[in-house]
């Protein structure tokens, strides 16, 4: 921004001359103490001024080269904690503090996200948070905490403490967007958090009494919950500029930090016929980056002496490494439904605070936010870390509430990330352990589904449109994705299925069978591929390692299709009278078993099904029919002699269950993904080329500097977050 523009000294001079001095002033070499007027003046003006996205960079680097000298950042953060004080203490009540303290939270955000993204240094001396000793310390701020502390003490304080009101609205959002650039230390970082990794702003947030973390993750779900809008109405609206053009600010935000912090005619009010909030979209990004943060810490003692690690001991270190307890996970551990608290029935207290939150508010708000990624990573963490709300998701009667968005988008999942989809998975991986839910969806009926496309589905109940989804998930991935992961996990949930099946409609059925045919063609390729190859000379290294390719392919082959007999098998053993058309698929594809009935490792099971078939034809054989059999005739003799059926001769193998179960590392894959998701959704745009949290494809031409490139994350299907285990 070159010099600092001229002072201003006519009264009457217009408030851009003003706002441009001020700026100019606090990008500029000189330092202004703590107590100085400067302050005031800087962050209650009005700022209105438009400058190109050129003056606005060269901002931001002569601030960066200025705070070694200046130390402006720490001090606009600390002028931005003492007015979060004025601000609770105002308990909502319109005041200047409020528009100081917008404004503070603001510029900072801008300025700090910028030497965040240039840092040199790993422990991000660059910020240079620290007074000089001769420093006059303002009256509020306390002695023995440190700065980094204090500011985010104030910040979520006030975060959970103020109600989201018309007043406190922008100021909420503001520091949320503050939350997020303070916090986006970790795109430097390595995928694998390691015990040098700096985070100044995130261990100060972990570093609060419980009480307050509570307070604060209880006030993020709400803000999810209640989706607030507001129309800066009042004092509010003053802080920028009039009408739709935006301030200063604005054009700070979004071209020289490349921090997108929408304008005010972008924060839509209820009326726009819009239905997102800014608020709480900022919101639970902000709660899933604390959630998935891990911070990793070297210890010195003997692993024996400790209890608390998660992470194995290798004996032949001297300082082995383990990750701290993650306070806001404990707190979305730790909700309970305010209409309904298990421990209070019990007479169990709970120990220590816990957030109330109205769990039919957030199971209702889930339902519709689905088709949202973040929404699903949510839902995710809820069901997977808190017992409680499982428990009430799983007695809900309503489960397509939840359900059926999972399935439409499982069902466009060529339009979706893999990541996305491979969440939706396991959530309804978790779900299907639980044999109320595999009964209970067979009975809700539905009487149209309006997205699926290849035929019209009339009186489809809940469970045979999962069956069907499921089954369709898996031909798409044999046949474009190829994932191991995506494919057990669909198999494994219909596998904690198939015994509770119900009423099967007919097309669930020819898919399952369908599906047991679509593997079996490609088990025949590749086996007469792997021969083939074995019958040429082998004494290239190269055609070596592509008969151990085959090999390994055919064998994950194999094992999915023996997953899809014993799932077949599961329901004639369990379910057959409850399922005549599962009877009906089978007998009338009866011919793709027969090439496997002697097969070692399908013979077992296939012996089930050819009882079954057995029992079945000889019962048809045996009636006398005028004419040739119809498909109605066909059934309706397969239903009544459902009715005599007794499963003699028929082997009992022991259930399948699967159960889901997070690696030991689940912070490899969490961390990036929430950054990704962050990324993607609130506008935090970040130089590219910075990351080295995840791969980032980067354009051949970058266009970073003029404010105009977003970044593409290249989609992880290296999940490694679950674990399928048999009992």
């Amino acid at each position: 921004m070159g010099g600092v523009p001229s002072t201003p000294r006519n009264r009457s001079s217009r408030p851009q001359e003003t706002a441009e001095y001020l700026i100019g002033t606090f990008v500029g070499q000189k330092s202004f103490p703590l107590a100085s007027d400067f302050w005031q003046k800087l962050l209650e003006l009005p700022f209105n001024l438009h400058w190109p996205a050129y003056r606005v960079r060269e901002a931001c680097e002569a601030f960066a080269q200025n705070n070694y000298y200046t130390r402006h950042l720490v001090k606009i953060l600390i002028h931005l904690a003492c007015c979060l004080q004025d601000c609770i203490s105002a308990s909502g009540t319109p005041s200047s503090a409020y528009t100081k303290a917008v404004n503070a939270a603001y510029l900072s955000s801008i300025f700090l996200k910028y030497i965040i993204e240039n840092a040199k240094s790993d422990d991000f001396a660059e910020l240079h948070f620290c007074l000089d000793e001769n420093e006059a310390v303002l009256s509020g701020l306390p002695k023995d905490k440190s700065i980094k502390y204090f500011l985010m003490h104030t910040v979520l304080s006030f975060i959970g403490n103020v109600d989201v009101s018309p007043v406190t609205y922008l100021l909420h959002y503001e520091l949320l967007n503050f939350m997020i650039v303070a916090t986006s230390t970790q795109l430097l970082s390595q995928p694998s958090p390691g015990p040098q990794d700096v985070h100044p702003f995130m261990d100060a947030a972990m570093a609060q009494e419980m009480s307050l973390i509570t307070l604060v993750t209880r006030r993020l779900l709400l803000n999810y919950i209640s989706r607030p809008f507001s129309s800066f109405n009042g004092a509010s609206q003053s802080v920028f500029s009039v009408g739709s053009q935006p301030g200063v600010l604005q054009r700070v935000g979004s071209a020289a930090a490349n921090f997108v912090l929408l304008p005010l005619n972008l924060l839509v009010g209820p009326n726009s016929g819009s239905s997102r909030s800014l608020l709480a979209d900022c919101s639970l990004h902000v709660l899933l980056i604390l959630v998935h943060y891990h911070k990793c810490i070297v210890h010195n003692e003997s692993f024996s002496e400790r209890s608390d690690c998660n992470v194995p001991f290798d004996s032949s270190l001297k300082e082995d490494v383990y990750f701290s307890e993650n306070p806001y996970r404990k707190a979305i551990e730790n909700a309970r439904d305010i209409e309904f608290d298990r421990a209070d029935i019990e007479g169990n207290a709970h120990s220590g605070p816990f957030a109330r939150l109205p769990f039919a508010a957030l199971f209702d708000t889930l339902g519709m936010c689905l088709s949202d990624e973040s929404s699903v990573l949510l839902l995710y963490s809820l069901v997977h870390e808190n017992a409680d709300f499982l428990e009430y998701v799983l007695v809900r009667t309503d489960l397509d509430t939840l359900l059926m968005p999972i399935l439409e988008t499982l069902y466009n999942a060529s339009r979706k990330t893999s990541n996305h989809i491979y969440m939706l998975l396991v959530i309804l991986l978790i779900l299907s352990q639980d044999s109320t839910v595999n009964a209970s969806i067979h009975k809700l009926m539905l009487h149209n589904v309006p997205w699926y496309e290849e035929r019209r589905l009339v009186h489809t109940s809940l469970g045979s449109l999962m069956v069907i989804i499921l089954i369709r998930t898996v031909k798409y991935n044999l046949s474009k994705m190829r994932d191991v992961y995506l494919h057990t996990n669909c198999l494994a949930t219909l596998a904690n299925m198939a015994p509770h099946f119900h009423r099967l409609t007919a097309y669930a059925s020819q898919r399952l069978v369908s599906l047991f045919y679509m593997l079996s063609r490609k088990y025949t390729k590749l086996a007469e591929l792997q021969n083939n190859k074995m019958q040429i000379d082998k004494r290239e290294s190269t055609e070596g390692e592509s008969i151990v390719e085959d090999s390994t392919e055919l064998h994950i082959v194999t094992d999915f299709l023996r997953l899809v007999l014993e799932i077949i098998n599961s329901i004639l053993t369990y379910a057959l009278p409850r399922n005549p058309e599962v009877v009906y698929a089978i007998m009338h594809r009866q011919e793709v078993f027969q090439p496997f009935k002697n097969h070692p490792r399908f013979n077992e099971l296939l012996e089930n099904i050819f009882t079954v078939l057995d029992f079945f034809n000889s019962r048809m054989d045996a009636q006398e029919m005028d004419g040739e059999w119809s498909v109605e005739k066909v059934l309706q003799t397969i239903i009544t002699n459902c009715r005599s059926w007794r499963g003699e001769g028929m082997k009992m193998f022991t259930q399948l269950r699967f159960t889901y179960e997070q690696e030991s590392h689940p912070e490899e894959f969490f961390i990036p993904y929430v950054w990704q998701l962050v990324l993607s959704n609130c506008g935090f745009i970040f130089n590219p080329s910075k990351i080295n949290l995840f791969s980032v494809d980067l354009p051949r031409e970058s266009s970073y500097d003029a404010g105009e490139e977003s970044y593409q994350p290249q989609s992880r299907r290296e999940l490694g977050t679950d674990e399928l285990q048999l009992p």
